[in-house]
């Protein structure tokens, strides 16, 4: 059995849907280094205050984005609202085993058994769980899980998993066509089975 790891650098932002979007193209132009550089900081296409947040969201963009093949970049770039948002919530999922398990282990289990919203407690108590499998979570400062927490709340509320970040009222999601195919065909299963919670 492969040993869990999880790791916190979700935190550097949500599902980012336009700046995604901004990304893919240039993925699928083969920008290289120097175009690159140029795009994100000497254009700031991304629209950051600074140099150093546009690399550091451009980064975390391109790391979720390249785990996936270029068709699935065309979804972004070409894609309904819907089928960007599920899209960039499905490479999030396999960039962070800790908001798939989430939603594996915790609003998987709320359906299951009818509760039909998530807490503060329930995030604290999957954290302690995530601890016991992969013990370098202990080591992770009360700000940084307190900024995990609402990272990972803003991306199921953007993703409408839940109602809002407010609330926290779980809502039944139908997965994309198109999306759903793409996970198939590439045997994400992993991915697909985090997404298909809702009844």
């Amino acid at each position: 059995m492969n040993k869990i790891e999880y790791k916190s650098s979700i935190t550097t932002g949500s599902l980012l849907v336009r700046e995604s979007q901004i990304i893919a193209r240039l993925l699928l132009e083969n920008t290289d280094n120097n175009a690159w550089h140029q795009a994100i900081v000497i254009d700031n296409i991304l629209q950051k205050r600074s140099p150093e947040s546009a690399k550091k969201q451009a980064r975390l963009i391109k790391e979720r984005l390249t785990l996936m093949k270029p068709e699935f970049w065309k979804l972004i770039d070409q894609g309904n609202t819907d089928i960007v948002i599920q899209a960039l919530l499905a490479a999030s999922i396999k960039h962070s085993r800790l908001l798939g398990d989430f939603m594996l282990n915790v609003i998987k289990s709320h359906w299951q058994v009818f509760i039909k919203k998530i807490t503060a407690n329930d995030w604290q108590d999957y954290l302690e769980m995530c601890a016991q499998l992969d013990p370098g979570v202990q080591l992770w400062t009360e700000s940084t899980q307190t900024k995990l927490k609402q990272t990972i709340f803003r991306i199921l509320a953007e993703a409408r998993y839940i109602d809002n970040t407010r609330s926290l009222e779980l809502l039944p999601v139908s997965l994309s066509t198109d999306v759903k195919i793409y996970l198939l065909n590439n045997s994400e299963h992993y991915i697909l089975k985090c997404m298909e919670v809702t009844p």
